[in-house]
C-alpha cells in the first residue's frame, strides 16, 4: 500500500476581477466578479515508504499548493488524498505527528526564542521522551552542526543557520514522510554535503521523502524518482534514466583521431547524414550530435572507424539540469 495517494487531487482558487483604480475597488464593493484559477488540476500520486521523490515545476506550477494539501493545510477542491491512511485535512493532528514540513520561505521556529527553547516546545508538543529527545538531537547536531545555533533568538539566525535549524524542527520526531521545500537552500557547501548525506539515510532507514527544489544537485543525489508538474497537471512520473529519455533525444560523441581535418570530416558527415559533424575541443578531436532514435552509438563509432583510426572516444549523456531546464522553457524533446 502507498504511503502517499492522491486521485484527481485538484485546488481552485477564486481571484477577484476588479477594474483598476479607486473606480474599480468601489465598484467591486457591489459588483463582485471572480475567476477560477486552478493552481492543481487532476493530479495522481502514488508513493511508497521508503522513495525519495523530487517534485519539480517552473515557478507557479502548482508544487507548494500540492504540499499544502497532502499536509492538510489546504482542504482540495476536488479529488482524494491519504497519507499513510490519514485524510490529511480531516485529521489534522494525526496526521501531523506523521510529518515533517520544511518550507524554505517560512519558519516553524518561535521568533523570539532561542533555537534550543523552539525544540524543546516540538519535543513537547510530540510528547517525545527525554531519552528520543536527547539521541535525537545529539544525531541531528551532527549533521547541522546545531550546537552554535542553540543559544541564539531564532530573528537572528542568517539564511543558512535558520535552515539548519527548521531541518532539525523538522526532523525532530522521526516522521514517517517528510516534505522539504529547497531544504539546502543558504546552505554552504559542506553543510550542503552533510545533509545530502542524512537524507541518504533517512531514505535507507524507510522515510520517505518529497523534494521541491530547484537546486538539482538535491535531486541527483538524494532522488531516485522524478514528478514534473506544469500549470497545475503531471507532465512526467518515473525514474531520472526514464526522464532523460523521453525528453533528450540528443547525444554528443568526442572522438579523438589520428589526423583531422575538413576532408575527414565532411567524409564522416557524409557517412553519418541527419548528424552534426564538427571539429572538436583539440586538433585531433572530432564531435558528432546525433539523435539516439536515429543512430546507435556503435552506428557512430563504425562510420568513423570507415574514415579514420579512432584513439579515445567520449560520449556525453543528458544532464538533468539541461532536460529540466528544457521542461521548465517548454521546450520538451521527444
Amino acid at each position: 500500500m502507498a504511503l502517499v495517494e492522491a486521485q484527481g487531487l485538484t485546488k481552485v482558487f477564486r481571484r477577484p476581477q476588479k477594474d483598476p483604480g479607486l473606480r474599480g475597488s468601489v465598484k467591486h464593493l457591489f459588483q463582485r466578479r471572480f475567476s477560477e484559477y486552478r493552481a492543481v488540476d487532476g493530479i495522481d500520486l502514488s508513493i511508497a515508504a521508503g522513495e525519495a521523490v523530487a517534485y519539480v515545476g517552473p515557478n507557479g506550477a502548482g508544487k507548494s499548493t500540492t504540499i499544502k494539501l497532502l499536509t492538510g493545510i489546504l482542504v482540495p477542491s476536488a479529488g482524494s488524498v491519504t497519507v499513510a491512511g490519514l485524510t490529511p485535512h480531516r485529521q489534522r493532528v494525526p496526521n501531523a505527528r506523521n510529518i515533517g514540513v520544511l518550507f524554505g520561505q517560512r519558519s516553524q521556529l518561535w521568533w523570539d526564542l532561542p533555537v534550543r527553547d523552539s525544540l524543546a516546545l516540538l519535543r513537547d508538543m510530540y510528547d517525545l521522551s527525554p531519552q528520543f529527545y536527547s539521541e535525537r538531537l545529539e544525531r541531528l547536531d551532527h549533521v547541522l552542526g546545531l550546537g552554535e545555533l542553540l543559544g541564539v533568538l531564532a530573528r537572528k539566525l542568517s539564511l543558512g543557520q535558520r535552515m539548519r535549524a527548521d531541518l532539525a524542527a523538522a526532523l525532530l520526531h522521526q516522521p514517517k514522510i517528510v516534505y522539504l521545500d529547497e531544504p539546502t537552500i543558504g546552505l554552504d557547501i559542506a553543510v550542503k554535503d552533510r545533509v545530502r548525506d542524512f537524507l541518504r539515510e533517512l531514505r535507507a532507514d524507510g522515510t520517505t521523502l518529497m523534494l521541491t527544489t530547484h537546486d538539482l544537485g538535491d535531486i541527483e543525489d538524494v532522488c531516485e524518482r522524478i514528478i514534473i508538474i506544469d500549470e497545475g497537471r503531471k507532465i512526467f512520473d518515473g525514474p531520472l534514466i526514464a526522464m532523460k529519455d523521453s525528453f533528450a533525444r540528443t547525444r554528443r560523441m568526442h572522438v579523438h583521431l589520428g589526423f583531422v581535418d575538413e576532408a575527414v570530416i565532411e567524409k564522416i558527415a557524409d557517412l553519418l547524414p541527419l548528424t552534426e559533424v564538427a571539429a572538436g575541443s583539440s586538433a585531433h578531436e572530432v564531435t558528432i550530435t546525433f539523435d539516439r532514435f536515429q543512430f546507435t552509438a556503435g552506428q557512430i563509432v563504425s562510420a568513423v572507424l570507415a574514415v579514420a583510426e579512432v584513439g579515445e572516444l567520449h560520449l556525453d549523456e543528458p544532464a538533468i539540469e539541461d532536460v529540466v531546464r528544457k521542461v521548465y522553457a517548454g521546450e520538451l524533446l521527444r
